[in-house]
Protein backbone atom coordinates (compact mmCIF):
# COMPACT_ATOMS: atom_id res chain seq x y z
CA UNK A 1 0.00 0.00 0.00
CA UNK A 2 1.26 3.52 -0.83
CA UNK A 3 1.97 6.29 1.69
CA UNK A 4 -1.20 8.16 0.68
CA UNK A 5 -3.30 5.07 1.25
CA UNK A 6 -1.79 4.60 4.72
CA UNK A 7 -2.55 8.25 5.65
CA UNK A 8 -6.16 7.94 4.50
CA UNK A 9 -6.53 4.70 6.45
CA UNK A 10 -5.23 6.34 9.66
CA UNK A 11 -7.56 9.33 9.20
CA UNK A 12 -10.52 7.05 8.64
CA UNK A 13 -9.68 5.12 11.85
CA UNK A 14 -9.44 8.35 13.82
CA UNK A 15 -12.77 9.53 12.40
CA UNK A 16 -14.36 6.20 13.29
CA UNK A 17 -13.09 6.60 16.83
CA UNK A 18 -14.40 10.19 17.04
CA UNK A 19 -17.74 9.10 15.53
CA UNK A 20 -18.07 6.25 18.04
CA UNK A 21 -17.27 8.53 21.00
CA UNK A 22 -19.94 11.09 20.06
CA UNK A 23 -22.50 8.35 19.47
CA UNK A 24 -21.74 6.94 22.97
CA UNK A 25 -22.34 10.37 24.52
CA UNK A 26 -25.43 10.91 22.41
CA UNK A 27 -23.91 13.93 20.74
CA UNK A 28 -24.46 14.93 17.08
CA UNK A 29 -22.01 13.16 14.71
CA UNK A 30 -22.32 15.67 11.77
CA UNK A 31 -21.75 12.93 9.13
CA UNK A 32 -18.45 11.93 10.74
CA UNK A 33 -19.25 8.26 10.16
CA UNK A 34 -19.81 8.76 6.47
CA UNK A 35 -16.56 10.65 6.13
CA UNK A 36 -14.70 7.85 7.87
CA UNK A 37 -16.26 5.24 5.56
CA UNK A 38 -15.39 7.28 2.43
CA UNK A 39 -11.78 7.76 3.56
CA UNK A 40 -11.53 4.05 4.38
CA UNK A 41 -12.79 3.11 0.92
CA UNK A 42 -10.37 5.60 -0.72
CA UNK A 43 -7.50 4.20 1.33
CA UNK A 44 -8.16 0.67 0.10
CA UNK A 45 -8.76 1.82 -3.50
CA UNK A 46 -5.49 3.77 -3.62
CA UNK A 47 -3.63 0.99 -1.84
CA UNK A 48 -4.99 -1.65 -4.23
CA UNK A 49 -4.06 0.36 -7.32
CA UNK A 50 -0.53 0.92 -6.03
CA UNK A 51 -0.17 -2.78 -5.25
CA UNK A 52 -1.28 -3.78 -8.72
CA UNK A 53 1.17 -1.31 -10.25
CA UNK A 54 3.97 -2.64 -8.06
CA UNK A 55 3.10 -6.22 -8.92
CA UNK A 56 2.96 -5.33 -12.60
CA UNK A 57 6.32 -3.59 -12.37
CA UNK A 58 7.82 -6.54 -10.49
CA UNK A 59 6.51 -8.95 -13.07
CA UNK A 60 7.82 -6.69 -15.82
CA UNK A 61 11.23 -6.48 -14.15
CA UNK A 62 11.31 -10.27 -13.77
CA UNK A 63 10.32 -10.68 -17.40
CA UNK A 64 12.99 -8.21 -18.45
CA UNK A 65 15.57 -9.97 -16.32
CA UNK A 66 14.60 -13.29 -17.85
CA UNK A 67 14.85 -11.80 -21.30
CA UNK A 68 18.26 -10.34 -20.54
CA UNK A 69 19.37 -13.66 -19.12
CA UNK A 70 18.08 -15.42 -22.22
CA UNK A 71 19.80 -12.93 -24.51
CA UNK A 72 23.00 -13.29 -22.52
CA UNK A 73 22.75 -17.06 -22.65
CA UNK A 74 21.98 -16.91 -26.37
CA UNK A 75 24.92 -14.58 -26.96
CA UNK A 76 27.24 -16.81 -24.95
CA UNK A 77 25.98 -19.85 -26.84
CA UNK A 78 26.47 -18.03 -30.12
CA UNK A 79 30.00 -17.01 -29.06
CA UNK A 80 30.81 -20.59 -28.07
CA UNK A 81 29.41 -21.81 -31.37
CA UNK A 82 31.43 -19.20 -33.29
CA UNK A 83 34.57 -20.04 -31.32
CA UNK A 84 34.02 -23.74 -31.93
CA UNK A 85 33.50 -23.12 -35.63
CA UNK A 86 36.61 -20.92 -35.79
CA UNK A 87 38.68 -23.54 -33.99
CA UNK A 88 37.48 -26.18 -36.40
CA UNK A 89 38.15 -23.92 -39.36
CA UNK A 90 41.93 -24.04 -38.91
CA UNK A 91 42.42 -27.74 -39.61
CA UNK A 92 39.82 -27.42 -42.35
CA UNK A 93 41.97 -24.70 -43.94
CA UNK A 94 45.05 -26.90 -43.63
CA UNK A 95 43.13 -29.79 -45.12
CA UNK A 96 41.99 -27.54 -47.96
CA UNK A 97 45.59 -26.51 -48.64
CA UNK A 98 46.68 -30.15 -48.63
CA UNK A 99 43.84 -31.04 -50.99
CA UNK A 100 44.85 -28.14 -53.23
CA UNK A 101 48.44 -29.42 -53.42
CA UNK A 102 47.15 -32.91 -54.13
CA UNK A 103 44.93 -31.55 -56.91
CA UNK A 104 47.90 -29.61 -58.35
CA UNK A 105 49.99 -32.80 -58.38
CA UNK A 106 47.14 -34.74 -59.97
CA UNK A 107 46.74 -32.11 -62.68
CA UNK A 108 50.48 -32.13 -63.41
CA UNK A 109 50.58 -35.94 -63.38
CA UNK A 110 47.77 -36.10 -65.93
CA UNK A 111 49.71 -33.78 -68.23
CA UNK A 112 52.95 -35.67 -67.69
CA UNK A 113 51.28 -38.97 -68.55
CA UNK A 114 49.81 -37.40 -71.68
CA UNK A 115 53.15 -35.97 -72.82
CA UNK A 116 55.21 -39.07 -72.00
CA UNK A 117 52.71 -41.41 -73.66
CA UNK A 118 53.03 -39.27 -76.79
CA UNK A 119 56.87 -39.13 -76.49
CA UNK A 120 56.54 -35.35 -76.46
CA UNK A 121 58.92 -32.58 -75.38
CA UNK A 122 55.95 -30.65 -73.99
CA UNK A 123 54.56 -27.18 -74.70
CA UNK A 124 57.96 -25.46 -74.71
CA UNK A 125 59.68 -28.14 -76.78
CA UNK A 126 62.39 -28.15 -74.10
CA UNK A 127 61.05 -30.78 -71.66
CA UNK A 128 59.58 -28.39 -69.08
CA UNK A 129 56.76 -25.90 -68.60
CA UNK A 130 55.79 -23.30 -66.01
CA UNK A 131 52.93 -24.34 -63.70
CA UNK A 132 52.56 -21.21 -61.53
CA UNK A 133 53.80 -19.98 -58.17
CA UNK A 134 55.84 -22.17 -55.84
CA UNK A 135 54.10 -24.56 -53.42
CA UNK A 136 56.70 -25.30 -50.76
CA UNK A 137 56.25 -27.62 -47.77
CA UNK A 138 58.44 -28.67 -44.85
CA UNK A 139 60.77 -25.65 -44.84
CA UNK A 140 59.95 -24.20 -41.39
CA UNK A 141 62.38 -26.54 -39.63
CA UNK A 142 64.90 -26.69 -42.48
CA UNK A 143 68.23 -24.93 -41.99
CA UNK A 144 70.68 -23.79 -44.65
CA UNK A 145 73.11 -26.57 -43.77
CA UNK A 146 70.60 -29.42 -43.64
CA UNK A 147 69.11 -30.49 -46.99
CA UNK A 148 66.47 -33.17 -46.69
CA UNK A 149 66.07 -36.06 -49.13
CA UNK A 150 63.10 -38.38 -48.68
CA UNK A 151 61.66 -41.62 -50.05
CA UNK A 152 58.03 -42.65 -50.38
CA UNK A 153 56.36 -45.76 -48.94
CA UNK A 154 57.71 -47.82 -51.86
CA UNK A 155 61.25 -46.49 -51.25
CA UNK A 156 61.19 -44.48 -54.47
CA UNK A 157 62.90 -41.06 -54.36
CA UNK A 158 60.41 -38.48 -53.11
CA UNK A 159 60.69 -34.76 -52.23
CA UNK A 160 64.17 -33.28 -52.00
CA UNK A 161 64.40 -29.95 -50.15
CA UNK A 162 67.21 -27.50 -49.51
CA UNK A 163 67.55 -23.91 -48.34
CA UNK A 164 70.27 -22.76 -50.71
CA UNK A 165 72.91 -20.09 -50.11
CA UNK A 166 75.21 -18.13 -52.38
CA UNK A 167 78.22 -19.62 -50.58
CA UNK A 168 77.25 -23.16 -51.63
CA UNK A 169 76.93 -22.01 -55.22
CA UNK A 170 80.27 -20.19 -55.11
CA UNK A 171 82.11 -23.14 -53.59
CA UNK A 172 80.78 -25.59 -56.20
CA UNK A 173 81.94 -23.57 -59.21
CA UNK A 174 84.91 -24.83 -61.16
CA UNK A 175 84.43 -28.56 -60.82
CA UNK A 176 82.15 -31.44 -59.97
CA UNK A 177 81.89 -32.08 -56.23
CA UNK A 178 81.22 -35.83 -56.31
CA UNK A 179 80.14 -38.86 -58.33
CA UNK A 180 76.45 -39.46 -59.16
CA UNK A 181 74.83 -42.21 -57.11
CA UNK A 182 72.86 -45.01 -58.71
CA UNK A 183 69.18 -44.15 -58.27
CA UNK A 184 66.22 -46.36 -57.54
CA UNK A 185 65.15 -48.47 -60.55
CA UNK A 186 68.37 -47.76 -62.47
CA UNK A 187 67.97 -49.88 -65.66
CA UNK A 188 70.31 -52.83 -66.22
CA UNK A 189 70.67 -51.71 -69.84
CA UNK A 190 71.53 -48.13 -70.74
CA UNK A 191 71.68 -47.99 -74.55
CA UNK A 192 73.46 -45.44 -76.68
CA UNK A 193 70.71 -43.77 -78.69
CA UNK A 194 70.04 -40.99 -81.15
CA UNK A 195 67.41 -38.43 -80.06
CA UNK A 196 66.36 -35.80 -82.58
CA UNK A 197 65.00 -32.60 -81.05
CA UNK A 198 62.24 -30.87 -82.99
CA UNK A 199 62.81 -27.57 -81.15
CA UNK A 200 66.49 -27.24 -82.11
CA UNK A 201 66.86 -29.44 -85.17
CA UNK A 202 69.83 -31.14 -83.50
CA UNK A 203 70.43 -34.78 -82.65
CA UNK A 204 71.87 -36.09 -79.44
CA UNK A 205 74.00 -39.24 -79.53
CA UNK A 206 74.71 -40.87 -76.22
CA UNK A 207 73.32 -42.78 -73.29
CA UNK A 208 69.54 -42.66 -72.88
CA UNK A 209 69.56 -42.65 -69.07
CA UNK A 210 71.24 -40.17 -66.71
CA UNK A 211 71.66 -40.30 -62.95
CA UNK A 212 69.68 -37.12 -62.58
CA UNK A 213 70.04 -34.82 -59.56
CA UNK A 214 66.85 -33.57 -57.92
CA UNK A 215 68.93 -30.71 -56.47
CA UNK A 216 72.01 -30.21 -58.58
CA UNK A 217 75.72 -30.08 -57.91
CA UNK A 218 75.93 -26.46 -59.08
CA UNK A 219 73.48 -25.43 -56.34
CA UNK A 220 74.31 -27.69 -53.41
CA UNK A 221 77.86 -28.82 -54.08
CA UNK A 222 79.13 -31.91 -52.24
CA UNK A 223 75.91 -32.18 -50.19
CA UNK A 224 74.04 -33.06 -53.37
CA UNK A 225 75.80 -36.46 -53.30
CA UNK A 226 74.95 -37.45 -49.72
CA UNK A 227 71.76 -39.39 -50.48
CA UNK A 228 70.61 -41.76 -53.19
CA UNK A 229 67.17 -40.15 -52.77
CA UNK A 230 68.56 -37.02 -54.44
CA UNK A 231 68.83 -38.94 -57.71
CA UNK A 232 66.22 -40.27 -60.12
CA UNK A 233 66.45 -42.33 -63.28
CA UNK A 234 66.01 -39.63 -65.89
CA UNK A 235 66.40 -39.47 -69.64
CA UNK A 236 69.09 -37.24 -71.08
CA UNK A 237 66.51 -34.64 -72.25
CA UNK A 238 64.88 -34.74 -68.81
CA UNK A 239 68.25 -33.74 -67.41
CA UNK A 240 69.22 -30.92 -69.79
CA UNK A 241 66.38 -30.50 -72.29
CA UNK A 242 66.72 -30.12 -76.03
CA UNK A 243 69.25 -27.27 -75.91
CA UNK A 244 71.23 -28.06 -72.72
CA UNK A 245 69.28 -25.34 -70.88
CA UNK A 246 65.93 -27.12 -70.47
CA UNK A 247 64.59 -29.98 -68.38
CA UNK A 248 65.99 -30.03 -64.84
CA UNK A 249 68.77 -27.73 -65.97
CA UNK A 250 66.26 -24.91 -66.44
CA UNK A 251 65.45 -24.82 -62.70
CA UNK A 252 69.14 -24.90 -61.79
CA UNK A 253 69.95 -22.04 -64.15
CA UNK A 254 67.07 -20.01 -62.71
CA UNK A 255 68.85 -20.04 -59.34
CA UNK A 256 72.35 -19.69 -60.81
CA UNK A 257 71.25 -16.54 -62.66
CA UNK A 258 69.80 -15.20 -59.41
CA UNK A 259 73.13 -15.75 -57.61
CA UNK A 260 74.97 -14.08 -60.50
CA UNK A 261 72.70 -11.05 -60.16
CA UNK A 262 73.09 -11.00 -56.35
CA UNK A 263 76.76 -11.84 -55.61
CA UNK A 264 77.63 -12.44 -51.94
CA UNK A 265 73.99 -11.97 -50.96
CA UNK A 266 72.66 -13.16 -47.60
CA UNK A 267 69.32 -14.02 -49.22
CA UNK A 268 68.41 -17.71 -49.45
CA UNK A 269 66.51 -19.79 -51.99
CA UNK A 270 64.06 -22.54 -51.02
CA UNK A 271 64.40 -25.32 -53.60
CA UNK A 272 62.13 -28.36 -53.68
CA UNK A 273 61.96 -31.14 -56.26
CA UNK A 274 59.21 -33.78 -56.15
CA UNK A 275 59.36 -36.75 -58.55
CA UNK A 276 55.90 -37.54 -59.94
CA UNK A 277 54.98 -41.19 -60.50
CA UNK A 278 52.03 -42.83 -62.19
CA UNK A 279 50.64 -45.40 -59.78
CA UNK A 280 53.25 -47.97 -58.77
CA UNK A 281 55.64 -47.29 -61.63
CA UNK A 282 59.31 -47.31 -60.64
CA UNK A 283 60.53 -44.44 -62.82
CA UNK A 284 58.91 -40.99 -62.51
CA UNK A 285 57.02 -39.48 -65.43
CA UNK A 286 58.62 -36.18 -64.45
CA UNK A 287 59.20 -33.84 -61.52
CA UNK A 288 57.79 -30.69 -59.96
CA UNK A 289 60.44 -28.12 -59.12
CA UNK A 290 59.40 -25.35 -56.70
CA UNK A 291 61.73 -22.38 -56.26
CA UNK A 292 61.30 -19.30 -54.07
CA UNK A 293 63.92 -16.76 -53.02
CA UNK A 294 63.65 -15.09 -49.61
CA UNK A 295 63.29 -11.66 -51.24
CA UNK A 296 60.49 -12.87 -53.53
CA UNK A 297 62.43 -12.27 -56.75
CA UNK A 298 61.94 -15.94 -57.69
CA UNK A 299 58.59 -17.58 -57.03
CA UNK A 300 57.87 -20.33 -59.53
CA UNK A 301 56.83 -23.94 -59.98
CA UNK A 302 58.20 -25.84 -62.99
CA UNK A 303 57.12 -29.23 -64.29
CA UNK A 304 59.87 -31.31 -65.96
CA UNK A 305 59.08 -34.13 -68.42
CA UNK A 306 60.95 -37.45 -68.21
CA UNK A 307 60.87 -38.91 -71.71
CA UNK A 308 62.61 -38.69 -75.08
CA UNK A 309 61.19 -37.76 -78.45
CA UNK A 310 60.63 -40.80 -80.64
CA UNK A 311 61.32 -43.35 -77.89
CA UNK A 312 58.66 -45.44 -76.14
CA UNK A 313 59.59 -46.09 -72.50
CA UNK A 314 58.37 -48.67 -70.00
CA UNK A 315 58.34 -46.71 -66.70
CA UNK A 316 58.46 -49.89 -64.61
CA UNK A 317 61.62 -51.41 -66.07
CA UNK A 318 63.22 -48.71 -68.20
CA UNK A 319 62.88 -50.90 -71.29
CA UNK A 320 62.45 -48.91 -74.51
CA UNK A 321 62.16 -49.25 -78.28
CA UNK A 322 65.17 -47.06 -79.13
CA UNK A 323 67.23 -48.35 -82.03
CA UNK A 324 70.86 -49.09 -81.08
CA UNK A 325 73.27 -46.42 -82.18
CA UNK A 326 76.84 -47.36 -83.08
CA UNK A 327 79.78 -45.14 -82.27
CA UNK A 328 81.13 -45.09 -85.83
CA UNK A 329 77.98 -43.32 -86.99
CA UNK A 330 78.56 -40.23 -84.85
CA UNK A 331 79.32 -36.87 -86.47
CA UNK A 332 80.69 -33.64 -84.99
CA UNK A 333 78.53 -31.06 -83.18
CA UNK A 334 75.78 -33.42 -82.16
CA UNK A 335 74.75 -33.23 -78.53
CA UNK A 336 76.22 -35.64 -76.08
CA UNK A 337 76.34 -36.11 -72.34
CA UNK A 338 79.02 -34.68 -70.08
CA UNK A 339 77.52 -35.19 -66.65
CA UNK A 340 77.33 -38.90 -65.95
CA UNK A 341 80.26 -41.15 -65.16
CA UNK A 342 79.18 -43.70 -67.77
CA UNK A 343 78.53 -41.18 -70.53
CA UNK A 344 81.19 -40.59 -73.20
CA UNK A 345 81.51 -39.07 -76.65
CA UNK A 346 81.24 -40.95 -79.91
CA UNK A 347 83.60 -39.34 -82.40
CA UNK A 348 87.28 -38.51 -82.30
CA UNK A 349 89.62 -36.35 -84.34
CA UNK A 350 93.32 -35.79 -84.66
CA UNK A 351 94.72 -33.79 -81.78
CA UNK A 352 98.19 -32.88 -83.03
CA UNK A 353 99.96 -29.79 -81.76
CA UNK A 354 98.21 -30.04 -78.39
CA UNK A 355 100.44 -29.87 -75.33
CA UNK A 356 100.11 -31.71 -72.05
CA UNK A 357 100.23 -30.46 -68.49
CA UNK A 358 99.92 -33.32 -66.03
CA UNK A 359 96.70 -35.14 -66.90
CA UNK A 360 95.48 -32.25 -69.06
CA UNK A 361 95.68 -31.98 -72.85
CA UNK A 362 95.83 -28.25 -73.65
CA UNK A 363 94.49 -27.00 -76.99
CA UNK A 364 96.91 -25.00 -79.16
CA UNK A 365 96.55 -21.21 -79.30
CA UNK A 366 93.30 -20.19 -81.01
CA UNK A 367 91.86 -23.71 -80.76
CA UNK A 368 89.35 -25.34 -78.42
CA UNK A 369 87.96 -28.78 -77.65
CA UNK A 370 84.26 -28.97 -78.57
CA UNK A 371 81.91 -31.38 -76.82
CA UNK A 372 78.87 -32.97 -78.37
CA UNK A 373 76.79 -30.67 -76.19
CA UNK A 374 78.27 -27.81 -78.24
CA UNK A 375 80.34 -26.42 -75.37
CA UNK A 376 84.01 -25.72 -75.89
CA UNK A 377 86.95 -26.07 -73.47
CA UNK A 378 90.64 -25.17 -73.56
CA UNK A 379 91.86 -28.33 -71.84
CA UNK A 380 90.54 -31.86 -71.37
CA UNK A 381 91.73 -35.19 -69.99
CA UNK A 382 90.39 -37.37 -72.84
CA UNK A 383 90.85 -35.47 -76.11
CA UNK A 384 89.55 -38.39 -78.17
CA UNK A 385 86.06 -37.61 -76.80
CA UNK A 386 85.99 -34.12 -78.34
CA UNK A 387 86.53 -32.39 -81.66
CA UNK A 388 89.40 -29.91 -81.91
CA UNK A 389 88.54 -26.79 -83.87
CA UNK A 390 89.62 -23.20 -84.08
CA UNK A 391 87.60 -21.04 -81.75
CA UNK A 392 86.23 -19.14 -84.74
CA UNK A 393 85.02 -22.37 -86.38
CA UNK A 394 83.44 -23.54 -83.14
CA UNK A 395 81.54 -20.28 -82.68
CA UNK A 396 80.44 -20.27 -86.32
CA UNK A 397 78.97 -23.75 -85.80
CA UNK A 398 77.03 -22.50 -82.79
CA UNK A 399 79.27 -23.76 -79.98
CA UNK A 400 79.47 -21.67 -76.79
CA UNK A 401 82.12 -21.44 -74.09
CA UNK A 402 81.52 -23.70 -71.11
CA UNK A 403 80.91 -21.70 -67.94
CA UNK A 404 81.77 -24.51 -65.56
CA UNK A 405 84.38 -27.24 -65.68
CA UNK A 406 84.68 -30.68 -64.18
CA UNK A 407 87.37 -33.27 -63.60
CA UNK A 408 87.43 -34.08 -67.33
CA UNK A 409 87.26 -30.64 -68.97
CA UNK A 410 87.99 -27.03 -68.04
CA UNK A 411 87.04 -23.75 -69.78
Amino acid sequence: MSSLGMILLLISIILFGYWGSRRFKHLPTKRTGWSAIILLVLAFVIGGTSGNHSATKSASDQSSSKAELKDSSSSASSHRSHTKTTRRAKPSSTKKSSQSNHQDHTSVLNKLVSYTDKESAGPTGNYYWHVGKAHLTGFKSLGTSSPRFTADAEQRPAAARAKLTYQEYASSRGGRQGDPLEPYAWPSNNPIVAISYAATGRTYHGYLWNRSHSIGDSLLGAKSYTSVNNFTTGTRPQNVGADQDGGMRYGEETVENYWSDHPDTHQTVDYQTTPIYKGNESIPRGSLVDIKSSDGTINTEIAVINDAEGIKINYNTGANNAKPYHRSQATPYQHHSTTSSNQGYQDSTTHSQATTSGKWHVAPAGHVYVSKSNKYYTRVTNPQNYTKETKAQAKAAGATEALRGNEYAQP
